[in-house]
């Protein structure tokens, strides 16, 4: 079997239990330095598909965000043509994922994707042959939100399986690395708007604690710009981000599905922000797990009651979805629904944007 995976970091941790299961060869294309990482013990070949591009707090233009997108979706297209490929997978909401599904619907490579967040999902898994939700509830939501039907219901996150056999670094080794031994860990991801940091950032200075800062999606400089007091240190550059949780005291954080997911299947004392997504389905996950989800002026209140999640189904059903989504892969001429099409794609982009 020959299958190509489109992935940014997050995603390719949901897909890397699934390819475990696969007698495949696997192409996969990223955008990032992490998820090639994460992705190169996995594959047969590597395939870039553009840059990683953390924000400034300047915002891009229409026209050079659509340059962009068209330049890494024309990547893709050349990365996928003449590979005989029997599968293209992705996961996620991001533009990895729409520049995956559209270079593979213009060569004809059947769709899989695995869908997390019913409320924001990219336009074009309106394109994808066959999609696989969390739960049963998600997967009448899709119908009835923007009247996608051909779904399956895996009933759960893959991503819980990969965080349960991460190889976790020593704590020890974690604070000789930082100089610190006590520290929370704020996390700026997906859901992170740049004009909200820098009250995030003062709010967390009035914890007085400890707080190692990642960015993830943000330039380093624009960040430490806020940074007043000592105690809080911005991390430069990649870091196992799971280890870096483990070892904290609690993690503060302003994404989405995947840290949630970590969090969840680490038992971490989290706190979750409430980002610019007002809906999203990594808001539901997190109060089920027992996580609170609130306001940025509301961080202090909420790390002082800091809540440890109950994650251990999550870790259970994790491991049935990816069992679940590799059966899928292999089988998936057993599904004739058709795809949501033009119609579903107007409709999730109409929701989309809300967000913008």
């Amino acid at each position: 079997m020959n299958i190509a995976v489109v992935a940014e970091t997050a995603p390719a941790k949901t897909i890397i239990p699934v390819i475990e299961k696969l007698d495949a060869n696997v192409l996969s294309l990223t955008h990032s330095d992490m998820a090639r990482e994460l992705l190169e013990p996995y594959s047969l070949e590597m395939k870039s598909i553009g840059q990683g591009r953390r924000s400034s707090g300047v915002k891009r233009s229409n026209t050079t965000i659509a340059k962009l997108v068209l330049q890494d979706t024309y990547s893709a297209y050349n990365a996928l043509k003449n590979k005989k490929l029997d599968l293209v997978l992705t996961c996620g909401n991001a533009g990895d994922v729409r520049k995956g599904i559209s270079a593979a619907k213009k060569l004809g490579i059947p769709r899989l994707h695995i869908e997390q967040d019913i409320y924001n999902p990219i336009e074009m898994i309106a394109y994808a042959d066959l999609i696989t939700v969390p739960s049963n509830e998600y997967k009448k939501k899709l119908k009835k939100l923007y009247g996608i039907e051909n779904t399956v219901n895996i009933k759960g996150y893959p991503q819980a399986e990969y965080v349960l056999r991460h190889i976790l670094k020593d704590p020890d080794d974690m604070y000789r690395h930082y100089g610190v031994s006590d520290f929370y860990v704020l996390f700026l991801g997906g859901d992170t708007r740049p004009a909200d940091i820098p009250e995030i950032i003062h709010q967390v200075e009035l914890l007085n604690h400890n707080v190692l800062v990642v960015p993830y999606r943000f330039d380093v400089n624009y960040v430490s710009k806020f940074v007043t007091k000592k105690g809080v240190y911005i991390i430069d550059g990649d870091v196992d981000l799971i280890s870096l949780m483990n070892a904290s005291e609690g993690v503060i954080y302003c994404s989405g599905m995947g840290v949630t997911i970590e969090v969840g299947a680490l038992s971490v004392p989290a706190v979750k922000i409430l980002g610019f997504h007002r809906e999203h389905a990594s808001n539901d996950l997190a109060l089920s797990l027992g996580i609170n989800v609130v306001s940025i002026y509301e961080i202090h209140n909420a790390v002082e009651h800091m809540q440890t999640p109950f994650g251990s189904r999550l870790i259970k059903n994790g491991s049935k979805a990816s069992y679940k989504v590799a059966e899928l892969a292999k089988n998936m001429n057993m599904f004739s629904g058709k795809s949501g099409g033009l119609s579903s794609l107007r409709k999730i982009w109409n929701q989309r944007k809300k967000y913008r």
